[in-house]
């Protein structure tokens, strides 16, 4: 941890399209660049996220958690929040939070011509499980699952 505990995020190195998610839907997210911004503060209790996503880029598949809560604050740009509701226009300066437990997939897309970046907070909650609403996917155990329990391959 730095000290003092204070760091500029332009020294961190960029996660681009790092993603764990399952061969067929690793492309949606391979514009996004996520720098990792709580772990090298020392935060172990939630997670702090600079991403930025590219044009036509989202930032995950539609999803909800059952534990964590996620919070999202525009800081440049616009994207398009995707929910159950439909879809909402987040300008700079706006932001968005998801409880835990409601089942009401989110995701941001970048529908614009320019990149866009936010700050994204989650709890690291214990055994937390995640839905995704579009797919026929599940984050369960460490692991993505389809709906019937089978791990995808």
């Amino acid at each position: 941890m730095p000290n003092p505990p204070v760091l500029d995020p332009a020294t961190l190195a960029a996660e681009t399209g790092a993603t764990d998610y399952p061969q067929p839907f690793r492309a949606q997210v391979a514009g996004r660049h996520r720098v990792v911004l709580g772990d090298p503060l020392g935060l172990s209790n939630f997670g702090v996220n600079l991403t930025r996503l590219a044009p036509g880029a989202s930032s995950a598949l539609r999803h909800w958690h059952s534990k964590q809560d996620e919070f999202v604050y525009l800081v440049e740009g616009e994207l398009t929040l995707v929910t159950e509701a439909g879809e909402t226009l987040l300008t700079a300066g706006m932001c968005a939070g998801f409880p835990h437990g409601v089942a009401d997939g989110h995701r941001l897309i970048n529908r614009g011509d320019r990149p866009a970046s936010y700050l994204e907070v989650g709890d690291r909650s214990a055994g937390d499980e995640i839905d995704y609403s579009d797919e026929d996917m599940v984050w369960r155990d460490g692991a993505y699952r389809h709906r019937d329990g089978t791990d995808w391959e």
